[in-house]
């Protein structure tokens, strides 16, 4: 049924908003003075054993989300891409969309789009890269001090649209700590030799006063059309470019064949893939005892090409300048079209961001974290000069957080989280209405010891309204999710356990309300006003710790969707493409991922490890059909040696070739990888310095993944060799 929206969400809004910035405003009154960070969201330690411990806000171990993994330090210089996806898909069940270089986004057990949000700080991007894979995510890289993929029923702690996973970038715009020297800066650069890269990024941070730091940062990044080995194009799309060529030329069109055969040929470069990025951000934090207020604004800036699949062209508004039956004449494939084939995407997006931290002293609850982000986002599709579409985004984001103080082992969180995003879409290719969605949300997490046995409790409660008042549509949804979790460790470190979850998932506005020509996807997508709240029944198994000297993390899970959500090719054509229907099943997943790492010798000043990583996704609806991409088994093997001043790595990673396809999509090859690495730290002490020479795809090895949607005529990058050069002071 469609109705318009209640007033309840307008006025939850502000008011909600006001309270997160006032429970901010007022954190700075306290007595104690001990340096903590800004927000458990962001505290690591180390335990005894080496192993990083990632906390959210109150529940140390994050058992209920059963599957955390951490990018930093050198990790993070190593895997450095300018698109967030591309940085994390060595990571176990991890892969990435991968439509251009200017555009990837992290693809998290086979869930993208809609299922997997990319967080900063804790708090959503507020972009449309979760609207089209051919939109850039809003984190600059460079910037980056840690990133956090939280696999499993992450919806708990960040919203239903995470029920596949979420991705948190951390970074320094506000401050995290006090500092004791006179400043400190971190810089980066990079060349390379695939995307002709150059690139450089600082971040610098000054204490003005005991308890006030100030910080700066910044990006810069810019490639040329990536360089890929062999023919541009797949086996089979150059078959069929070819094939048309002939009937082109066996009817006179001498001209078109001749084009299409240029297509099919294509080999060395990939056209129209050059990226240009820059970002400036600037915060600071002020600090009293365990309470903590901090703000930052920043600036991200991209534009970057969109490669088209080749012999499909660009539709944008041709039906609006020649008429829907001159598609195929020649005024339309002549000038015009060669003009849209150039396609690129101009993006721009001012954010403010606010966090605080107000400590509550020694009673039931500890603290209270609050963090707020309101983010300006456009983008403008050009195509060649002209402009195409233009999307505006305007959201804000909200959460406050109390911390309960612990107990003998007892902890936990209850918390509010509001959301909106207004949403609009003009020109060509707008085929979703302008339309606003509000969530509201209440969630807790408890963490309760049973003698030798952790039991974790978790609970969401959110509700959602999508209204489109252009098409006078509206609805409203009530999620409930829940999540419970058994662990035990053992005296030697090695932590098991299995959760189960249900958790649901409200549709989107782009699934209720697109109508259009979807460019990106190749598809005329109808979206479906009468969907229904998805749900999941999931449950998982555990390992990770230590088993003598050896680091172990595996995991074991399975998925049950009702009402899963997801789209069917209809068989029907309008506007040159494939007409897709948003429709809703039932589907099982299944999968299991891991990493083992195993010190081969350890020797004190030199140790050589061995790094095994692993994962297998299946997916399919009811009556067997495969979900379309899912990434295959991928397997990889790596030995690494470190010294004081050197480390030295080689990879070896196999990807399967995947035939179990839809009917809509091509199968994929199979691939292998080889990579290799030397970093040098010519400094001891405080001055660390890093200088890393990468070689990746050293074969010069055709490669494409299975998750991308552009994989038949986007490969990924052929030979590339690296310098990248970190400081930190």
């Amino acid at each position: 049924m469609l109705y318009h929206s209640s007033a309840r969400n307008r006025a939850i809004s502000p008011a909600l908003s006001l309270l997160s910035v006032a429970a901010a405003l007022v954190s700075a009154p306290v007595l104690a003075q001990q340096d903590k960070p800004a927000d458990d969201l962001h505290d690591r330690s180390v335990d005894g054993s080496g192993e990083i411990v990632v906390s959210a806000i109150g529940v140390t171990q994050l058992d209920v989300l059963a599957g955390t993994s951490v990018l930093e330090g050198a990790d993070l210089q190593r895997n450095h891409e300018g698109q967030i996806g591309d940085m994390l898909v060595k990571l176990p069940g991890v892969s990435a969309t991968s439509f251009s270089p200017g555009a990837s986004r992290p693809v998290l057990r086979g869930f993208q789009g809609e299922r997997v949000r990319v967080l900063v700080d804790g708090i959503g991007t507020t972009d449309v890269s979760n609207t089209s894979v051919d939109h850039a995510t809003t984190i600059d890289p460079l910037t980056a001090e840690r990133i956090e993929v939280l696999r499993g029923p992450a919806v708990l702690l960040f919203g239903s649209q995470a029920i596949g996973g979420a991705v948190n970038v951390i970074d320094k715009r506000i401050p995290l700590r006090r500092m004791t020297e006179p400043f400190h800066l971190d810089t980066a650069g990079a060349i390379d030799t695939a995307f002709d890269l150059r690139e450089a990024g600082a971040s610098l941070d000054v204490p003005l006063g005991q308890n006030f730091v100030f910080h700066a940062s910044g990006g810069w990044r810019e490639t040329d059309d990536m360089r890929v080995p062999g023919f541009v194009v797949a086996d089979g799309l150059r078959a069929e470019l070819l094939a048309e060529a002939d009937e082109e030329e066996e009817e006179g069109e001498l001209e078109e064949a001749e084009e299409l055969r240029e297509a099919a040929n294509a080999r060395g470069t990939l056209a129209n893939s050059a990226t240009r990025t820059w970002s400036a951000n600037t915060g600071f934090a002020f600090f009293a005892g365990e309470s903590t207020l901090g703000a930052a604004i920043g600036w991200y800036d991209t534009r970057y090409g969109v490669p088209m699949r080749p012999g499909a062209g660009h539709h944008h508004g041709e039906e609006e300048e020649h008429g829907g039956e001159e598609h195929g004449g020649e005024e339309h494939e002549g000038e015009e079209g060669e003009e849209n084939e150039n396609v690129t995407i101009d993006l721009r997006q001012f954010r403010a961001d606010l966090r605080g931290r107000l400590a509550l002293g020694n009673g039931f609850f500890e603290a209270l974290n609050t963090r707020v982000g309101y983010s300006n986002y456009t983008h403008t599709e050009f195509e060649g000069d002209e402009v195409g579409t233009v999307f505006d985004v305007k959201g804000m984001e909200a959460r406050a957080v109390l911390e309960q103080a612990n107990r003998n082992g007892w902890r936990g969180s209850l918390g509010v989280q509001y959301y909106y995003r207004d949403f609009d879409a003009f020109g060509a290719e707008a085929y979703v209405p302008k339309n606003r969605t509000d969530q509201f949300a209440v969630f807790g997490l408890q963490e309760v010891p049973l003698g030798p046995v952790q039991l974790e409790l978790a609970g969401r409660y959110e509700t959602t309204d999508v209204e489109s008042r252009v098409i006078g549509a509206a609805r409203s949804f009530d999620t409930f999710s829940g999540a419970v979790g058994l662990a035990h460790e053992t005296e030697q470190g090695l932590r098991f356990g299995v959760t189960g979850h249900r958790a649901e998932r409200a549709p989107s506005a782009e699934e209720l309300y697109s109508n259009g020509p979807h460019i990106a996807t190749q598809a005329f997508e109808i979206g479906n006003p009468d969907l229904t709240t998805e749900r999941a029944w999931g449950v998982e198994a555990f390992v990770r710790g230590r088993v003598g000297p050896v680091s172990v993390n595996v995991a074991v899970y399975r998925n049950w969707f009702d009402n899963f959500i997801y789209l069917n090719e209809t068989g029907l054509e309008e506007d040159e493409l494939p007409v897709f229907e948003y429709l809703q099943g039932d589907v099982d997943y299944m999968g299991v991922e891991g990493e083992v790492s195993v010190p081969i010798v350890d020797s004190g000043p030199f140790r050589l490890i061995a790094d095994l990583r692993g994962d297998y996704i299946k997916a399919e609806l009811s009556d067997g059909t495969p979900l379309p991409r899912i990434p295959p088994l991928r397997l990889l093997g790596a030995l690494e040696a470190q010294t004081e001043r050197f480390e030295v790595r080689g990879e070896v990673e196999w990807f399967d070739g995947q035939d179990r396809v839809t009917a809509f999509e091509t199968p994929t090859e199979s691939f292998t990888l080889v990579n290799a690495s030397i970093a040098w730290k010519p400094f001891r002490g405080d001055r660390n310095v890093t200088v890393l020479l990468q070689g990746n795809n050293l074969f010069d090895v055709t490669a494409r993944r299975h998750a991308s949607f552009t994989k038949d005529f986007v490969p990924l990058a052929g030979r590339n060799v690296r310098l990248s050069v970190r400081t930190s002071f």
